[in-house]
């Protein structure tokens, strides 16, 4: 069984429905940890209240090498197979991506390459698109730059506020992170 650790700065919606399809059996999963670079983010609550190993460190103010130094030993003693990154606001160091380079996922809210980074409804709305969705991809150095493994298009609505359009796709999200997370685990498998 895969070991999950997720990185979270907000109220974790996306690690709460990776939680979700590990209970109803539809990810062979288990979280090993969760850490949040938020103290009184939503999802360190969710994380205790269901139990989960979690860790609120604080980050500002502190450098980004030092600060996943932390993190990777946390996830070391955690025995972490794949991280997960659920609405982490923070760029990862070239050593935090060295040590797990190929096994770091992110979601998001787009269909990259198109819209990277913030706001990427608003992104799209700006442009006009009819369509937009999600993507889970691997992290690289680059900015929301890395391999996509998987995409859900997500038609944007006559009417359509950025809050809608957000809405829509962030139920498609939660759909194909657990899904993608549950292809990695077995293909992972697979190669053993």
């Amino acid at each position: 069984m895969i070991r999950l650790g997720i990185l979270l700065s907000g109220r974790g919606s996306n690690f709460q429905a990776i939680h979700r399809a590990i209970l109803e059996g539809k990810l062979n999963a288990q979280i090993a940890c969760v850490i949040s670079n938020i103290h009184e983010a939503g999802g360190v609550e969710y994380a205790r209240q269901h139990d989960l190993p979690v860790h609120a460190l604080t980050s500002k103010g502190i450098p980004r090498a030092e600060f996943d130094s932390k993190v990777l030993e946390i996830f070391k003693e955690a025995n972490v197979d794949l991280v997960c990154l659920a609405g982490y606001m923070r760029l990862l160091s070239k050593d935090f991506i060295s040590a797990y380079r190929g096994r770091i996922l992110n979601i998001h809210p787009s269909l990259l390459p198109s819209f990277p980074g913030l706001h990427a409804q608003r992104q799209a709305f700006e442009h006009g698109v009819k369509i937009t969705g999600c993507t889970v991809h691997l992290v690289d150095e680059g900015l929301d730059t890395g391999p996509i493994l998987a995409q859900t298009a997500v038609p944007v609505l006559h009417g359509d506020t950025e809050e809608t359009l957000s809405a829509r796709i962030l139920a498609e999200e939660h759909k194909l992170y657990a899904a993608t997370i549950q292809t990695f685990a077995e293909e992972r498998t697979a190669h053993q």
